[in-house]
């Protein structure tokens, strides 16, 4: 019998994902570390690393280093399989879908600050929704929409600014 072997080509694009994904990861568990104020607000550092990529590259990019980033996230600081993980895996599908739509607006009135916003509320939304049908069976959940809606603003503008800021300083280089 002759051997077979199957090779895949990786492409600049694969490299590239790889790269952003990394460095979206190590956020991810760098976050993790960080105490919060309530359970599950968190700032969201990695989510600069996909405004970056949305921008530069497109959103099936930016959809590959999110999904990557909350499997691997998950895997690295113990929460796979856990409430932790399907709760964010559901946030950054909802984010993700939030910037499918957010990246089609125009781009003289929406960038990186406005996207931010869209896809923090996006996630937080889905978590909370999340949140109530499974692991919270009651209304009461909602009640803390507003204080999750606050943070997701401030959180939202503050990422949007760095990741406008670094892509402003990269083009100037």
């Amino acid at each position: 019998m002759g051997e077979s072997t199957i090779e895949l080509r990786v492409t600049p694009a694969d490299r590239r994902v790889a790269r952003y994904a990394a460095a979206a990861i190590v956020l991810t568990v760098a976050e993790a570390a960080i105490p919060t104020p309530l359970p599950g607000v968190k700032p969201g550092l990695a989510n600069i690393v996909v405004l970056i990529v949305l921008v530069r590259h497109g959103w099936r990019e930016a959809a590959w280093v999110q999904l990557l980033r909350v499997l691997a996230g998950s895997l690295l600081v113990g929460q796979f399989l856990a409430p932790g993980f399907f709760l964010s895996l559901t946030g950054a599908l909802t984010s993700l879908a939030a910037l499918a739509l957010a990246a089609r607006l125009p781009a003289r009135w929406f960038g990186p600050v406005s996207h931010s916003i869209i896809a923090a509320f996006a996630h937080v939304g889905g978590q909370v929704l999340l949140a109530r049908v499974w692991l919270v069976p009651h209304d009461g959940v909602f009640y803390l929409v507003p204080v999750f809606a606050l943070f997701a603003l401030v959180f939202g503008v503050v990422n949007g600014l760095v990741a406008a800021r670094l892509m402003s300083v990269v083009d100037r280089d």
